[in-house]
């Protein structure tokens, strides 16, 4: 369990009525989390609930910065360029605190093709 788990954000994700995924029942690897860079603020509360230490937030590159609108680039910048990453993606277990902590509503879980 990565240490900047913050216990209190991750029971009032846990709580919250439109929680999606598998309640951290899923294999892991079989959902990615899918960060809208145009939303996210990187203001850290999906690395605050992970409890599998799938998220990091860090500046932008500079190809993910590009993609943005004018508007995305200027929110961003606003915010100093900072944005969820997930380098432990296939370490997810589909609890969905990500998605319900996630102040701008910038994460969806996405199942990954497996496959037969």
């Amino acid at each position: 369990m990565p240490e900047s788990l913050n216990r209190e954000k991750a029971r009032r994700a846990a709580a919250h009525p439109d929680r999606p995924g598998e309640q951290c029942r899923a294999e892991a690897g079989r959902f990615v989390p899918v960060v809208d860079r145009s939303k996210c603020e990187g203001k850290r509360d999906c690395v605050e609930v992970c409890p599998y230490g799938v998220f990091e937030v860090r500046r932008m590159e500079d190809s993910d910065f590009a993609g943005l609108s004018v508007l995305g680039k200027l929110k961003s910048i606003v915010h100093g360029r900072k944005t969820a990453y997930t380098p432990q993606a296939d370490q997810c277990q589909a609890c969905g605190l990500c998605v319900v902590a996630c102040p701008e509503k910038a994460i969806r879980l996405v199942a990954v093709q497996q496959d037969v």
